[in-house]
């Protein structure tokens, strides 16, 4: 589902400097990687590259089978609706939409209004429990189902990836272990590999595969390379 090969990151600029040197990954599907590093390593690059929001200086970045690097800007934009959830720290959910429709914002982005976004909708806040919440304002939830409305909302339209960049920042260890086990069983339910940015060991411990990126280089972390 994903694969990268030899991809570079420059900045430019009165100090410049190399974010990503010879990174290689490839994620298959249904597997879901963590990745780790020291905060400005260039993890939020790393995603935004593999998500098509930031392009590489070199290398290839393959995902779903499309080659990310040959596609104009509105190709990558419906690249990006229709193939990539996200999953944010912050949540990100929009405080003046109700739960239900800050979850049907991927499909009204593709298109699908009316009775096939509310079933799905439904369906998606009923996988994460949230299935009496549809009409409840955002400014009611706490902090763990904010962060559940935010996975029903980055899978609602089957992507084929999705891209969590610490998305249990925020929550108690207690939550945070239910989110990270309902994202992954979320996954596998949809078909969806994933790629997840974490400092939490716990997290990182739930994933196939941990990776460590260190002065631009990605290297799995010992123990979990197969």
């Amino acid at each position: 589902m994903i694969e990268l090969r030899a991809v570079e990151r420059h900045f430019a600029g009165p100090r410049p400097r190399v974010v990503l040197r010879d990174v290689h990954l490839h994620v298959a599907a249904g597997e879901m990687v963590a990745i780790r590093g020291e905060s400005g390593s260039g993890k939020s690059t790393l995603l935004n590259i593999i998500a098509g929001l930031e392009r590489p200086d070199g290398g290839t970045v393959t995902v779903a089978g499309v080659a990310l690097p040959a596609l104009d800007d509105d190709a990558l934009t419906r690249f990006r609706r229709l193939q990539v959830g996200f999953v944010f720290q912050a949540f990100h959910v929009l405080p003046y939409l109700n739960v239900g429709d800050n979850v049907a914002l991927p499909l009204t982005l593709q298109g699908v209004h009316g009775d096939a976004s509310r079933d799905r909708v439904l369906a998606m806040l009923a996988s994460v429990g949230l299935a009496d919440r549809m009409a409840s304002p955002t400014r009611e939830l706490s902090g763990g189902e904010l962060q559940r409305v935010a996975i029903a909302r980055a899978l609602v339209h089957r992507p084929a990836i999705v891209l969590a960049d610490e998305p249990t920042g925020n929550l108690d260890p207690d939550s945070a272990a239910e989110i990270i086990t309902l994202l992954r069983e979320r996954m596998a339910a949809e078909g969806a590999c994933g790629v997840l940015v974490t400092h939490s060991d716990d997290a990182a411990r739930r994933a196939d595969r941990v990776f460590t990126l260190r002065a631009g280089t990605l290297a799995p972390q010992e123990g979990t390379q197969r």
